[in-house]
């Protein structure tokens, strides 16, 4: 039997059948010659028994070393464990009869090292000298060293135990025997240390492992679980977290021991929920699931599942695992965003009412409302602007229907409370009927709409008929709408407040002039279509200059005030009243007769006859009525307002006031047909001139262009007034022809003012472009051919505000192809339209021209005078230059500039010239 073989145990036996044998005696001699005499084998064996049969005993070492340095009469003994930065940690150290304390040494030029490459290694004299760099061999004073490795079951080295003498040292076999037993038992007590401490490490690990595992569980905002796959979700095991996301406790919810997890999940959500985790399950994956959970107090949380099932080796389930959050804010936030863009969407292209009928439709439909509105505010009597008294709905929608506009008081209605807060929200209360409606609400949500200066001008509202258990997602959809509808809010007010300054007569508030005309156009196209009659009345009132003059503007003012009111109370039931200029006033009545008209005169007449009572005098009043009717008198618009024009003339000469128009009176209309061959000729035979007014610099003074004017001497007729041809050959289709010539004319006079020393017309020549030339697709291309020879940096065209706005899709694409060929273009008479302001922005415009009727009376007229102000106010925002028409008077100039207005022409400057008589003023140095 091989000896290195044999385990401790083994060793022992055989070494007492050696001391028990027949041979006991010789062996022991052995034995004895070697080692201490006085102690036999038995002895031996026992210590060494001793020594290594405390395993697991923190003294194990401690012993081992005492034991083999007294057993192999050796003075130092050190055991050592070995780690992987070739260096050597004591377990124990004997030395000298003393157990010292434990060291750390590199094995680098020690005799140690040499052990670890094979299993003993000896040096029996003179060690130090072989290892001079090794301090602890020069330390204990050795003098020789025998070392072996101590390895591991697997074979691989874990340490080495270590012999030491001062002296020389001789060992026989039973000495390297009883090491090799030591060894081995120290190598197998340090495996079994090294398990410990690695078992021990491991159970630390997974201590520190699951603490914080269950510290993250329990501090995430979520929850944790692991629960069985049957229908109520039964919870084995939650997180903490479910408290916060539930509003129960882990404990409750384990065992279904207060309510089942299944139970808390919305009705509506409880089947699909169940079949999506079952459909993950049957295929192997994860399950993702997205639902509503109900809290402890009631309300519905949207919850984010995540998990899967644990599956044994069988291939049964044994549970299901997994986490749940909150997603309430991110679903409500989606919800929003989505509920945004589709109200968007519908009202992108919707200008106005539209816009308005549109939001409101789909915002009541999005947020599952019963009824909803918006509705613009109006500040109360008394004229207090922070005071709102009543509101008026633009657009109502009802169980899906749109209603009629109604305007309520808003004291002890919702909306006050609105207005007053900015945005309020009535969960439940009281049976409350919808403005305007019979429809009973108890709860709803309400909008206030601020300007852009952060004042009320409106509400949106919407109204339910049972109570709201929460208002988040609907208070979130109307913020921000509430922007978008403010502005439009705010637009349309802007645009009707405008519409009113320009055609309102500021004194009466009756139509003005232009909106006069517009009406007489749309009632002149009803009256055709219906086949039935228009009666025009034309009423002046008489000697009204000389109480103007002799008791001022102020009185006069409160007497046209008076007539209108008067007038009014008659008018009102037979068709719509206007002021057309100072004392001069218009009705137009539909579906009549001349028959009709004589009673409707006659109370006219009486209505204004009673004398007025103004400032301690008394004005006795009469009027003078003229009128005509179509088809009996004429059979266009425009000769139905000349036939009641002429008719009012003749009836300012007689004594009764009145005058009916009749066929005596049509030499007016022959003239006019007169004029309409002559103009057509003279177009055709170039007898028409232009005549050229100056454009000056408010602030230099400088000349900075001229307008063409075209002027017409008949040579029976004399000369023939602008105002009276221009407008018959718009109407009789001579204006494109007479367009033509004068941009001919105007290139032709360009040209020969270049060939001049001075060197030509500074700045741009304005050329009057009619609606009938506009209309024409290739205008640009037109202007160009006509203008061949002069630079489209030389000419500016001008275009009326009513005429952009006949096609304005179609206006934007020409002033575009102007811009683009380099021709300046300027909006003319300005104000007197109803320009968008959205068009006005595409418009490719340079400039926007004051029209005359405001500026002739903006040092009187606080209206006109608004109005130009507005009208700068705007250009500057665009981007655009004005100049205003018809100057006067020195402190009309000055107060234009103070204003801010760039440019001016008018008789306070210069009147129009001829080409030559303009050259010698204006262009000569």
């Amino acid at each position: 039997m091989e000896k290195s073989g044999l385990c401790f145990v083994g060793r022992y036996i055989y070494f007492m059948r050696l001391v028990a044998g027949a041979q006991a005696a010789s062996e022991l001699k052995k034995v004895s010659a070697t080692m201490h005499t006085k102690n036999d084998a038995a002895d031996i064996f026992r210590q060494l028994a001793e020594g290594v049969g405390h395993s697991g005993s923190p003294r194990f070492y401690a012993t081992l070393v005492e034991r083999l340095a007294t057993i192999l009469g050796v003075d130092h003994v050190l055991v050592a464990d070995v780690t992987q930065l070739h260096r050597a940690e004591t377990l124990a150290v004997w030395s000298n009869g003393n157990l010292l304390s434990n060291v750390t040494y590199t094995l680098t030029g020690t005799p140690c090292e040499t052990v670890l490459g094979r299993e003993i290694c000896l040096y029996d004299h003179d060690v130090q000298s072989r290892f001079p760099d090794d301090k602890l061999l020069c330390e204990l004073g050795a003098e020789s060293y025998l070392g072996r490795a101590l390895y591991a079951a697997d074979g691989s080295l874990v340490g080495l135990l270590a012999v030491l003498k001062n002296a020389p040292m001789q060992l026989d076999d039973l000495a390297n025997e009883i090491l090799q037993i030591a060894a081995a038992q120290a190598g197998a007590e340090l495996c079994r240390q090294k398990a410990e401490q690695a078992l021990r490490k491991s159970e630390e690990v997974a201590r520190e492992s699951e603490r914080r595992l269950d510290t993250l569980l329990n501090h995430l905002p979520g929850m944790a679980y692991r629960c069985l796959n049957d229908r109520n979700w039964t919870m084995q095991l939650v997180s903490q977290g479910a408290e916060t996301l539930t509003g129960y406790r882990p404990d409750e919810l384990q065992g279904n021991r207060l309510i089942s997890f299944a139970a808390l999940i919305h009705p509506d959500d409880q089947d699909k929920v169940f079949h999506e985790v079952q459909s993950a399950i049957a295929n192997r994956c994860p399950y993702r699931v997205i639902y509503q959970l109900r809290h402890r107090d009631g309300g519905y949380r949207w919850m984010w599942e995540q998990g899967q099932a644990v599956i044994d080796e069988a291939g049964e389930i044994v549970c299901l695992e997994g986490f749940i959050s909150d997603v309430t804010d991110q679903q409500e936030s989606q919800r929003v965003q989505n509920a945004v863009v589709q109200v968007a969407s519908t009202v992108t292209t919707q200008v106005g009412d539209g816009y308005f009928q549109q939001l409101i439709v789909t915002l009541v439909k999005v947020l599952e409302a019963d009824a909803g509105f918006i509705a613009l505010l109006h500040t109360s009597p008394q004229g207090d602007e922070n005071v709102y008294g009543q509101a008026t709905t633009v657009s109502m929608v009802v169980d899906g229907a749109q209603r009629e506009q109604h305007t309520f008081a808003l004291r002890g209605s919702p909306s006050e409370q609105v207005v007053l807060e900015r945005e309020a929200v009535m969960h439940d209360g009281s049976p409350l009927l919808l403005p305007g409606t019979l429809l009973p609400t108890r709860a709803w949500i309400g909008r206030r709409l601020d300007n852009a200066n952060g004042e009320a001008i409106g509400v949106m509202m919407v109204f339910y008929r049972q109570p709201l258990t929460t208002n988040a997602f609907a208070t979130s959809v109307l913020q921000i709408l509430s922007t978008g509808a403010a502005a439009e809010l705010e637009r349309r007010r802007d645009h009707r407040h405008m519409h009113q300054l320009a055609y309102t007569d500021s004194t009466t508030g009756l139509p003005n002039r232009v909106r006069f005309m517009e009406l007489l156009a749309q009632m002149w196209q009803e009256a055709q279509q219906g086949e039935h009659g228009l009666s025009l009345l034309l009423l002046d009132i008489r000697r009204f200059k000389e109480v103007n003059d002799l008791h001022g503007h102020q009185v006069g003012d409160q007497l046209l005030v008076t007539v209108a009111d008067r007038l009014a109370k008659i008018s009102h039931s037979y068709g719509s009243l206007a002021r057309l200029s100072g004392d001069e006033f218009a009705l137009l009545v539909a579906d009549t007769t001349p028959r009709d008209i004589g009673s409707l005169v006659e109370q006219l007449r009486l209505v204004v006859k009673p004398p007025l009572h103004l400032e301690r005098r008394v004005f006795h009043l009469d009027v003078s009525i003229g009128f005509a009717h179509y088809p009996q008198h004429v059979s266009e618009a425009g000769e139905l307002f000349n036939a009641a024009s002429i008719a009012l003339h003749h009836a300012k000469r007689r004594e009764n006031s009145i005058c009916p128009y009749s066929q005596t009176m049509r030499h007016a209309l022959h003239r006019r047909q007169q004029m309409t061959e002559r103009l057509s000729a003279a177009i055709t035979e170039h007898k028409l001139e232009l005549y050229f007014q100056p454009q000056v610099n408010l602030t230099s003074g400088q000349l900075t262009g001229a307008e063409a004017l075209c002027r017409w001497h008949d040579a029976e007729w004399g000369w023939v007034s602008p105002g009276e041809f221009i407008p018959l050959a718009e109407e009789r289709g001579l204006i494109r022809a007479l367009g033509d010539w004068v941009l001919e004319e105007s290139a032709r006079q360009l040209l020969a003012w270049r060939e001049q020393p001075e060197g030509g017309l500074p700045g741009r020549l304005s050329i009057n472009i009619s609606a009938q030339q506009f209309a024409d697709p290739e205008l640009t291309h037109h202007i160009a051919q006509l203008t061949a020879g002069v630079s489209s940096s030389a000419i500016a065209l001008e275009l009326t505000e009513s005429d952009f706005m006949r096609d304005p899709d179609q206006a934007v694409e020409i002033t575009h192809a102007m811009r683009q060929a380099g021709y300046a273009l300027s909006i003319d008479d300005f104000g007197t339209g109803y320009s968008s302001l959205s068009y006005l922005r595409r418009f490719a415009a340079d400039a926007l021209k004051i029209d005359i009727s405001f500026v002739r009376e903006m040092l009187e007229n606080k209206n006109d005078r608004t109005i130009v102000q507005a009208i700068i106010a705007m250009a500057k925002a665009l981007e655009m230059k004005t100049v205003a028409e018809g100057v006067e008077t020195r402190d009309q100039a000055n107060l234009l500039a103070a204003m801010g207005c760039n440019e001016a022409q008018g008789y306070w400057f210069g009147r129009p010239l001829p080409a030559d008589e303009f050259a010698t003023q204006w262009l000569t140095t």
